[in-house]
């Protein structure tokens, strides 16, 4: 084969250093499993290639060249920032921010400018991190960059220095395995930094053989789906892998470090006083998102439960896997016995994001609803989101059943049907979606039911058959303490509700067989409507038995109470659950409300 005669390139403007990245990150997607494969350190979550991937195919996705070198840098710093994901992602982001940042106003660059921007951006990405640790990413780029600064003089073609730089990423990426234990124990490189080598990789790849057309079609790649592969077993003490993008940013670095520390480790800052993206590993989220709101808007959260990611590939307990989002409302200890993978709704409170029942607890979001003058809005899952979890699951389950709250009221149940027929196809894995046609309590009863029919044995089709008839036997009833929050999120007219206000008047909210919500009674106060609520499930309960029921509130435990002990001795059944109701309908039943939802066999 002819060698290719490459061309000296002693400037770079803004299209060459786009399909430099593109190039780079072309590689780095096609490596993404081998990359999750050795994924030992920090945590051996198995998901640096995936992480690393998302972050890159944000860029690929999203901008488009321009001819100057700042304003393309700019662009792929901030859109990298902007979609960082793990621990890799970020300070990979941040060396580009660094990148960047250290860069003039230039529409062209020298090797001599580019070699400082590098070098100067070393620090950025040490800066970041709470506690650097030697042998990883950050020691890779960092011998990188030095390699570039040192040679800037001698060599004048970008072509010559990129390629020549190989040997000294490939040695420094070698010497991980003996400055870090753990591995030199798996007999593995640190991935995160095997990362970086392959974008380097692609980019020389790209300088010798100077195909555009290969580049191009990276986009329609990056639509390939995410699959984490088995790493080496390892204890999860901190349950999540949590991130925050963080805009408008209020207090100093050294104070936000401080506080990241109380709450967990691998912590990483990155970005600008303006704009800050945030990671770490922690068992209270909502705690440290509660704190964190009054640092600055908080624009992003992300928060995987690593302890669920580590079931899935080493603890199943069965080969069916179960998954619904958070408006299912049961207890903890029965979400996590059946291991059932729960998917948050978007809350937002102003411009503060949270994830339902991760960053912000019923709790905390009952508190906000009373103290805060802006009203929640939610926001489904999106299809991404349960793309990412299927591709999971699907990878180590025989089949998934996805049981989701009714369509009439959010897209959730639409963004996973969409995302499970593309993977179900994609990996040739049965993947059933169920519209419950209601939510709470309701959808918390057919999750629990389908749950108890994975565990007895039952193939995939019989599960889907039984939960499609339990969801037509479920009812929910609310009993609404006051109008207030039902005129504030526009479910009623504000003169409606005044005059109900004036006359004292409380409804009872349930869901109809379309899934719709809908009055289906009223009373002079919440103590008249809980008892017609009570009267009407006696009388139906004459003809139809009660498999099971669970009591809701709005931080009302006396109400709560009430109905336990009126339903108890109605049953001679104990509740599955007591919880505090979901807040996507505590949003618009309103702080007091109660709720009684039940599954008729």
């Amino acid at each position: 084969m002819e060698a290719v005669t490459l061309v000296p390139v002693n400037e770079m403007d803004g299209r060459r250093l786009y399909y430099t990245f593109i190039a780079g990150a072309r590689k780095v997607i096609e490596h993404q499993v081998e990359l999750n494969k050795i994924n030992v350190f920090p945590v051996n979550d198995g998901d640096t290639g995936t992480n690393l991937a998302s972050t890159i195919r944000a860029v690929v996705d999203s901008i488009h060249p321009h001819r100057s070198y700042k304003v393309t840098a700019d662009l792929i710093a901030e859109t990298t920032l902007v979609n960082a994901r793990g621990n890799s992602g970020i300070i990979f982001a941040q060396f580009l921010y660094g990148m960047s940042t250290e860069t003039g106003n230039f529409k062209t660059i020298t090797i001599k400018q580019f070699a400082e921007s590098i070098k100067n951006s070393v620090r950025y990405i040490y800066e970041a991190v709470a506690n650097p640790v030697e042998g990883t990413m950050l020691t890779v780029i960092k011998d990188w960059a030095n390699y570039i600064y040192e040679n800037r003089n001698r060599i004048t073609d970008f072509n010559q220095l990129l390629i020549s730089s190989v040997d000294v990423l490939n040695k420094s990426l070698l010497a991980t395995k003996s400055k870090l234990a753990v591995l030199a124990k798996a007999n593995v490189v640190d991935a995160g930094a095997r990362g970086f080598v392959f974008f380097v990789e692609g980019i020389i790849d790209f300088i010798a053989n100077r195909n555009l057309k290969d580049l191009i079609q990276v986009k329609a790649e990056t639509a390939l789906f995410e699959k984490i592969e088995e790493s080496i077993p390892e204890k999860v003490d901190l349950r999540y892998c949590t991130e925050a993008l963080i805009k408008n940013n209020s207090v100093d670095k050294k104070s936000l470090l401080q506080l990241l520390k109380k709450y967990g480790n691998s912590i990483v800052v990155a970005g600008s006083d303006k704009m800050k993206r945030i990671h770490l590993h922690t068992n209270n989220p909502a705690e440290l998102f509660n704190e964190l709101r009054n640092t600055g808007t908080l624009a992003f959260q992300k928060a995987d439960d690593m302890i669920r990611q580590s079931e899935v590939v080493y603890n199943r307990k069965w080969k069916i896997a179960l998954v619904t989002d958070s408006t299912c409302d049961l207890e903890q200890d029965i979400i996590d016995n059946y291991q059932i993978n729960m998917l948050p709704i978007n809350i937002n409170f102003g411009e503060n994001h949270y994830l339902d029942k991760i960053t912000i607890l019923p709790e905390q979001f009952y508190t906000l609803l009373k103290e805060n003058k802006d009203y929640p809005k939610s926001s489904q899952v999106n299809e991404k989101s349960f793309t990412n979890l299927y591709s999971h699951l699907a990878s180590h389950y025989d089949s998934i059943i996805a049981i989701h709250l009714s369509d009439r009221l959010s897209g959730t149940f639409n963004s996973s049907q969409k995302a499970a027929k593309a993977i179900s196809e994609e990996l040739n894995k049965p993947i059933s979606v169920i519209n419950s046609k209601n939510l709470s309590g309701a959808l918390g009863l057919v999750v629990l039911r389908t749950a108890q029919a994975i565990e007895a044995g039952y193939s995939h089709d019989q599960v889907v058959n039984m939960a499609e008839k339990w969801t037509n036997n479920i009812r929910i009833f609310i009993s609404v303490k006051t109008m207030k929050y039902l005129v504030r999120g526009g479910r009623v007219s504000f003169v409606r509700g005044l005059i109900a206000r004036i006359l004292n008047i409380c409804p009872i909210v349930s869901i109809d067989e379309s899934g719709k919500a809908i009055v289906f009674d009223k009373a002079f106060n919440q103590r008249s409507n809980m008892e017609k609520v009570m009267e009407y499930i006696t009388k139906i309960s004459q003809e139809k038995i009660i498999w099971n029921y669970i009591i809701l509130h709005a931080n009302n435990t006396d109400a709560a109470q009430w109905y336990s002990e009126k339903m108890a001795m109605l049953t001679n059944k104990k509740p599955a659950s007591i919880v505090n109701i979901s807040p996507i309908l505590g949003a618009n039943a309103g702080i007091g409300a109660a709720a009684v939802s039940l599954l008729f066999d």
